[in-house]
């Protein structure tokens, strides 16, 4: 049921076909628009691609207190369990709340260190964390050597980190100038836009491929998943 349901909706698995394998362990990817398009959704979309597979996940808010996120959680969860008519759905939601783990950071606190800091602790309670999930997060108001100190960190963690950042306009068509310092340090980037009755997932970066026009999918916007590609 669980492949069934992440092969047929799931974002991610355009994201694989489309992107060059996906995002990829030790890689950072971003994911802008505008504020309440959606990007807290797509990262828990993210982080439910892993949950409903059994893998564990740190999403990290630092913008939002933990119950909140784990109140969001569960909203997207019920959409989920509706639209896909999933099965055994209490037993499946307290498999969930086993493996993710919430913490949260005023933004001015969080880096390299305190990243660190959450894996190290998360793996020994609770298993090798391979996703994490920081929502919140503005690299255009960070320096260049802070992203690239959390991009190591991913790396020598072999973990897949995605970020979510506000965007002022609702539809771009490149990655923001303000961006430019610390575009390198991430392997894909993608962007949201409101489209009438869906959210469009557009590519600006794929890894070193000069060619992103290949992924454009249409996003439910209450759940996120696919509606169309």
């Amino acid at each position: 049921m669980y492949r069934r349901f992440l092969n047929a909706r799931s974002p991610l698995r355009l994201l694989e076909k489309g992107l060059h394998g996906g995002l990829g362990r030790g890689n950072l990817g971003l994911v802008l628009a505008a504020r309440g398009v959606g990007k807290t959704s797509f990262l828990v979309g993210v982080a439910m691609d892993d949950l409903l597979r059994g893998e564990p996940i740190l999403h990290v808010s630092l913008d939002h207190t933990v119950s909140h996120v784990r109140d969001y959680y569960d909203t997207v969860f019920e959409a989920l369990a509706t639209t896909t008519h999933l099965e055994d759905v209490a037993t499946v939601h307290a498999e969930i709340d086993r493996l993710r783990r919430i913490r949260a950071y005023p933004s001015a606190d969080f880096d390299a260190d305190r990243l660190r800091e959450a894996l190290d602790l998360e793996g020994q309670v609770g298993g090798k964390i391979g996703l994490v999930v920081v929502d919140g997060f503005d690299p255009a108001a960070r320096r260049p050597e802070d992203l690239e100190a959390i991009r190591d960190l991913a790396r020598a963690k072999e973990v897949e980190l995605w970020f979510s950042a506000p965007l002022a306009d609702e539809r771009i068509e490149a990655i923001p100038t303000t961006l430019r310092e610390v575009e390198t340090l991430f392997s894909v980037v993608l962007t949201l836009e409101p489209h009438d009755q869906e959210v469009a997932l557009r590519a600006l970066k794929d890894h070193d491929n000069p060619d992103v026009s290949a992924l454009h999918v249409g996003l439910d916007p209450r759940t996120l998943l696919l509606v169309r590609s």
